[in-house]
């Protein structure tokens, strides 16, 4: 029983430890300390309800249409690429990247953005109901596996807004935060031109 939780949280950690459009997201909200928690509860909450949906068969019910593939891939491309020109810009202009600086967003506009990133995304499609899917379909207790794989999305998120929030100090000056706005939107870009091509 624990060594199905324990794969299940391996598996779902080598996954989503990676600079992707989600966890660029959590990473900038934790360093403006703006809304962590409920953006950090979202995320969790929305990988355990797809882990839960691959583990369940979803997974190989998505790969038998790839009409919905090609349009969950187009969305995300251009939902991406969106999101990537707005953190350029934010890039361009240091006096807007100070953490302390302007009015907070609005923490329902904040969750769209979150539920956005996470269900646009088709790489999240990909990770949580496909691979973790298919992987926890073959062990011999896969809601236990399942329960694992969410244990270490839970854990990366809260670890990733905590950590971000701790490094805050040092990230205070404007500077940093246009090289960190430039790497997410080159990695938005990035991720983007990888599912147009892929």
């Amino acid at each position: 029983m624990i060594t199905s939780v324990l794969a299940g949280f391996t598996s779902s950690l080598v996954l989503i430890v990676a600079i992707g459009s989600q966890n660029a997201f959590v990473l900038r909200q934790g360093l403006r300390r703006e809304h962590v928690l409920p953006v950090v509860v979202t995320c969790a909450a929305a990988d355990a309800l797809l882990i839960a949906a691959g583990v369940g068969g979803l997974g190989s019910l998505v790969a038998d249409r790839p009409g919905l593939l090609a349009a969950i891939r187009w969305g995300g491309a251009a939902f991406l690429l969106g999101y990537a020109v707005l953190a350029a810009r934010r890039a361009l202009r240091p006096g807007r990247l100070d953490p302390r600086a302007g009015a907070a967003s609005p923490l329902r506009a904040t969750l769209l953005t979150c539920l956005a990133f996470t269900f646009l995304n088709p790489h999240v499609y990909l990770d949580t109901v496909l691979l973790l899917g298919g992987l926890a379909v073959r062990d011999p207790s896969r809601w236990l596996f399942a329960a694992g794989a969410a244990l270490a999305s839970a854990v990366w998120f809260a670890a990733l807004g905590a950590g971000a929030r701790r490094l805050a100090p040092a990230l205070a000056r404007p500077v940093t935060w246009r090289v960190l706005d430039g790497i997410i939107a080159v990695t938005m870009v990035a991720i983007a031109v990888g599912l147009l091509i892929g």
